[in-house]
């Protein structure tokens, strides 16, 4: 059945057409002579598509309208109305109707607009669906995290996000500053609006003023339509500005502007545009060191510094990794379809204990690496191959099975083999001034075999001498 059907008209013959035109099987259709029966109907068993006549005694066709919207903003609503009655039309759809059907109408003209009712009322559900998924991922008691670091800074999520103060987050690269301000913008009243993230890293001051502020036509060479910007595209929702700190100090002069005064003016243009938006700033730098030497604005720093919330770095909540190591296992596990359910003893150890320069983000990757080597149900350090030196591979665990004993040595021999042939590769380069022809015949191989190695160990000339230039290493 593709949808529920309601025709409301105080016209029998009307009635009757409608439901031989749509009660074909393919609808259910049911009907009512006026529009207080509807209402009635209505609340009993809300419908998914209303034909509504606008012109109907005691409870008119806009009326009823405006009550069903009311009670149920889901339903689409089409008018029926006579010549005479256009402009009444017109302003039931200010009121919400989904479109009119002039009398007397067509069976194919009815069928289509009740086709196109459906079919936006289900995008529009899709998209509830969609919205409410998308909450329920970023609860933020969903970020993974028992320390009592996590727990104090859950605390201050939960007190900030129904409010619209500015927030600004502070951590390393790759704590989850971002994960943080979706969990405060599907936890505040805005959740329904929209969250938009922005890089002040990615993009030039030309570029970043562009895409904050908008630009007009002609603006500069290659504006050749108006473009909206994000402050307008986050009208009513959170915009998320990630690495704050990287923002010029002309445009930091502008943000300040919006934060103060809620309105801007798009690139090349001389209106005003004003903007609700609720501002999160996230920062991996000491924005008071950056205040004091001049390159970030003091009068920002207190707009943005209303509501700080630390991030702690991974090392400093230890606690928290095998938690986390096991979320990432399950999740890549599903997404990669391995049966992959547990971490040895040995390779949680190596987790646990190591510093995470890259925070949650390391790990993440570490795990997705480690599910993909994984050849049974169990991560082995043998799988933490960034983390692991390659002669301690035949030492991380004690095998309980012989296979487990050959899987272990054969994967030591490997990984060894590995490091003496990228050695190889890279001492016969500096022997050669990194010239690949001379280095495959200083070595005896064809070229191509030692391009081969190369590529395979992703040995590039310009990186390695820069890395040499930057050791010092001749």
């Amino acid at each position: 059945m593709k949808g529920r059907i309601l025709v409301v008209d105080d016209e029998e013959i009307v009635l009757r057409s409608c439901v031989r035109i749509l009660g074909d099987g393919d609808y259910a259709v049911d009907t009512a002579g006026d529009g207080g029966e509807a209402l009635k109907m209505v609340d009993a068993s809300p419908y998914d598509v209303i034909l509504l006549d606008i012109m109907m005694p005691k409870v008119d066709g806009l009326e009823v309208l405006q009550r069903v919207k009311e009670a149920h903003p889901d339903i689409e609503v089409i008018m029926v109305t006579g010549l005479s009655q256009i402009d009444t039309a017109v302003r039931s759809m200010k009121l919400g109707a989904f479109d009119y059907l002039p009398k007397p109408f067509d069976p194919e003209e009815l069928r289509l607009l009740v086709e196109r009712a459906l079919e936006r009322r289900r995008l529009l559900q899709e998209n509830l669906s969609l919205r409410s998924e998308i909450g329920a991922k970023y609860r933020f008691e969903n970020i993974v995290g028992s320390s009592p670091r996590m727990q104090s800074m859950f605390s201050l999520i939960a007190r900030c996000a129904p409010t619209s103060t500015t927030v600004l987050l502070v951590g390393e690269s790759g704590t989850g500053k971002e994960l943080v301000a979706r969990a405060i913008h599907y936890n505040s009243l805005r959740k329904d609006k929209p969250f938009v993230p922005v890089d002040c890293t990615s993009l030039s001051e030309n570029l970043l003023e562009s895409e904050l502020f908008g630009h007009v036509r002609g603006a500069f060479t290659g504006a050749v339509a108006n473009k909206r910007g994000l402050f307008e595209l986050a009208d009513g929702g959170t915009l998320f500005l990630d690495e704050i700190a990287n923002l010029s100090l002309s445009i930091q002069a502008k943000l300040l502007r919006v934060i103060q005064e809620r309105e801007f003016k798009a690139v090349g243009d001389t209106r005003t545009q004003s903007t609700d938006i609720r501002l999160i700033a996230a920062t991996n730098k000491e924005l008071r060191a950056m205040v004091a030497a001049g390159s970030f604005r003091d009068d920002l720093y207190y707009r943005i510094n209303i509501f700080p919330i630390e991030i702690p770095p991974l090392r400093e909540r230890r606690e928290d990794i095998p938690v986390l190591a096991t979320h990432f296992l399950r999740r890549f596990s599903d997404e990669l379809g391995k049966d992959v359910s547990e971490i040895s003893d040995g390779a949680m150890a190596v987790l646990v204990n190591h510093g995470w320069p890259g925070n949650v983000r390391e790990l993440e990757n570490t795990l997705h690496r480690a599910v993909i080597l994984a050849s049974d149900k169990v991560v082995r350090r043998a799988h933490l191959v960034d983390l692991v030196e390659p002669g301690a591979l035949a030492d991380s665990e004690v095998p309980r099975t012989g296979e487990d004993l050959k899987r272990i040595k054969k994967a030591a021999r490997e990984k060894s083999v590995e490091h003496i042939e990228k050695a190889f590769v890279v001492e016969a380069l500096k022997r050669n001034a990194w010239n690949v022809t001379r280095s495959a015949e200083d070595t005896g191989m064809q070229r191509a075999n030692f391009q081969a190695l190369m590529k395979k160990y992703e040995i590039r000339i310009r990186d390695a001498e820069k890395n040499q230039d930057a050791t010092g290493e001749t």
